[in-house]
């Protein structure tokens, strides 16, 4: 918007979307507004219909340019061609007007009773079917020129309406959100879908009443409609249960469904999106959200090109070669499609660099802002590249060396990625670790040829992270148990400890050395054939054998050190408080522990400590007297002797007492 009109020619030529916009036919647009689009059957002419002031501009698409333009009183809901080419249209207006043109211009003009919102026309018996503000469905005969008896509907309005191509059954749309398929043969009604109640589904927020927006019908059995509250319902004519439910998550009323059979895909579009997805399945194919309002969307036949009614002047032209090639009229877009994918452009703001006010600070630029040199731009401001460059120089003069320096340390980095990688290995449990990582690089292997998902190693698993970290978790090969249950171990192990102690060498020289092949033969891999389980029970036997001896030299040894040993007296102290009296005491403490209970029981019966009686329930109850320790038998002598004592001085005094009142009465 800032940049003159010489700037903008010149950036022009680098612009990817100004080169990449074609303008196939020649002043494709409106004055203001465009509302609906539709293509001849022939695919010759495209009319499209707009304001203001109200008018119809037909294009030839072999002239690539607008054939004629008529102007119209009134403005136009919607519009139909009855003719291969241009020379039959007719035309609902707003003012309840049915215009028809020939091929010279305005033809003849009628009015009906109500105010129509859409109609359609039966070939086989030339009757258009008007549907608008009321419960009637009027028709207009074209052959005769006359109305007929209209079709009398539950409905207190109807929408849309459309009749099928093959058996020409007539469909429309009802404010109440149903959809009533009439029969033109016989005038009757023969079915009745309540739309409504099957567009509300789980996942669905609605606030008001569906009431039916678009309808379009594909071949003798499908059938889509499309609601006010954004969902588009696919329905087989022989069930009343949708197949399948869209919801454009929008809210707004859907305004055009279009039927793609090269991909099987539904077309449907409301005011601000056009999604297409699978009809089987649901699953979006793509979606266009066009910078304007969208009012009306045609496809055109058998290609890959999707025109679209905007609220703006220019109507939009896509051609998505994934649907199907272009038109016979612009084949060159096939051409021109392959060069643009294998030719990248740059960018429009090639001379401009994009900075933030964090930027401008730390090049030292901020008294720039608010002059010519910086243009405001959304959260920063554009400025030429040149002043750009400059700044940077000056605020950093050594960032070239900076950038060298990282070139070379990539550079560096390259050439270290090519070299042989010594696999790094943890300080505890060395040969389980290298175990896991050539089990694992066999399992790749296995996994690619299956084409199966890769399992966690067990190195990278955080739960098993301390056992290769703590030296508790140190495995004992050794240890019997390892040796019994492990009797193959020990020959392949060998193999293991030979790369074990070979990558330690490395590693301690810091030698870059090929690791010997792993897909050589050996002995351990040629043991392990079909006599395996023999090799198994030989090797059993002997780490045996092998156990057995090394237990005998053991004892021997521990035989040997028994001899040389001295036995010398121990003394052990007593607690304070407690007398020793011998060692048979503790001799009878261990007899008694390995008598049974019943015996310990009348045992103590016998001393007096218990007391076993039989209650009136049939069971027994036993009383224990716990014994004193020499302790607590010392204190309680000592506190009946205190007692005794302060008994004694009591009674000393009561006698002095006595006297001494029996004095002062022979006084």
């Amino acid at each position: 918007q800032w940049l003159s009109d010489r700037k903008k020619r010149a950036l022009q030529k680098k612009d990817v979307d100004i080169r990449r916009r074609i303008e196939l036919i020649q002043d494709f647009e409106m004055p203001t507004i465009s509302t609906k689009i539709k293509v001849s059957r022939d695919g010759q002419y495209i009319m499209a219909v707009g304001t203001y002031k109200p008018r119809i501009r037909c294009f030839d698409t072999y002239q690539l340019s607008q054939k004629f333009e008529r102007c119209l009183d009134s403005e136009v809901v919607t519009f139909e061609i009855l003719s291969d080419d241009y020379s039959k249209i007719v035309f609902l207006q707003c003012g309840r007007f049915v215009e028809f043109h020939s091929q010279h211009g305005h033809y003849y003009r009628t009015r009906i009773p109500k105010f129509g919102r859409d109609f359609s026309y039966h070939y086989p018996s030339c009757d258009l079917y008007f549907v608008g503000a009321s419960s009637e469905v009027y028709r207009l005969n074209l052959e005769q020129g006359r109305f007929l008896n209209s079709l009398q509907t539950d409905a207190s309005e109807s929408n849309v309406c459309d009749i099928n191509p093959v058996h020409f059954l007539f469909a429309m749309g009802t404010a109440e959100g149903k959809v009533e398929c009439w029969d033109p043969r016989t005038r009757n009604r023969v079915g009745l879908l309540d739309c409504a109640l099957s567009s509300v589904t789980a996942d669905t927020e609605i606030d008001g009443l569906p009431s039916i927006s678009a309808l379009k019908f594909d071949g003798a059995l499908n059938m889509a409609v499309g609601t006010s509250t954004g969902q588009v319902l696919l329905y087989d004519l022989r069930s009343s249960n949708p197949l399948i439910v869209k919801d454009h998550h929008y809210g707004l009323p859907i305004k055009s469904i279009q039927f793609q059979r090269q991909l099987d895909l539904i077309i449907s579009a409301d005011s601000r999106i056009i999604k297409m997805w699978n009809k089987d399945t649901g699953k979006i194919f793509t979606s266009m959200e066009p910078e304007h309002d969208i009012n009306d969307v045609c496809l055109y036949p058998n290609s890959g090109m999707l025109m679209t009614a905007n609220e703006a002047p220019k109507m939009n032209i896509y051609y998505i070669p994934v649907l199907g090639p272009a038109p016979k009229w612009c084949s060159f877009l096939d051409n021109l499609t392959e060069e643009l994918e294998e030719n990248p452009e740059s960018t429009v703001y090639d001379d401009y660099k994009f900075v933030t006010r964090k930027d401008l600070e730390n090049l030292g630029l901020a008294h720039l802002i608010g002059s010519s040199l910086l243009r405001a731009y959304m959260h920063g401001f554009f400025m030429d590249i040149r002043l750009y460059h400059k700044a940077k120089m000056m605020a950093n003069p050594f960032a070239y060396e900076e950038y060298r320096r990282e070139k070379i340390r990539q550079k560096i980095e390259e050439t270290r990625a090519q070299r042989v990688q010594l696999k790094k290995l943890p300080k505890v449990n060395k040969e389980l670790a290298l175990k896991l990582i050539e089990e694992e690089g066999e399992e790749q292997q296995v996994t690619k040829k299956r084409r199966q998902k890769n399992l966690p190693s067990l190195l990278k698993d955080d739960r098993f992270k301390v056992m290769f970290e703590n030296p508790d978790f140190q495995v004992d090969e050794q240890s019997e148990e390892f040796r019994l249950l492990n009797p193959l171990v020990s020959k392949i192990s060998e193999k293991r400890k030979r790369k074990l102690k070979m990558l330690e060498e490395l590693e301690a020289q810091e030698q870059e050395e090929e690791e010997e092949p792993e897909g050589k033969a050996s002995d351990a891999e040629s043991s392990e054939s079909s006599d395996d389980e023999k090799g198994w029970v030989e090797e059993v036997r002997k780490q045996r054998k092998l156990l057995r001896q090394e237990e005998k030299v053991k004892r021997q040894e521990r035989f040997k050190e028994d001899q040389q040993t001295l036995l010398k007296p121990q003394f052990f102290e007593i607690k304070e408080g407690e007398e020793f009296r011998s060692f048979k005491d503790s001799a009878k403490k261990q007899k008694l522990m390995k008598k049974t209970l019943g015996d310990r029981l009348k045992l103590e019966e016998k001393l007096g400590t218990l007391n076993v009686s039989d209650t009136t329930v049939g069971s027994k109850q036993a009383t224990f007297k716990l014994k004193k320790s020499e302790q607590q038998r010392k204190q309680q002598q000592a506190e009946k002797q205190h007692r005794q004592e302060r008994k004694a001085l009591r009674r000393s005094a009561s006698h002095l007492k006595s006297k001494r009142g029996r004095g002062r009465l022979f006084h």
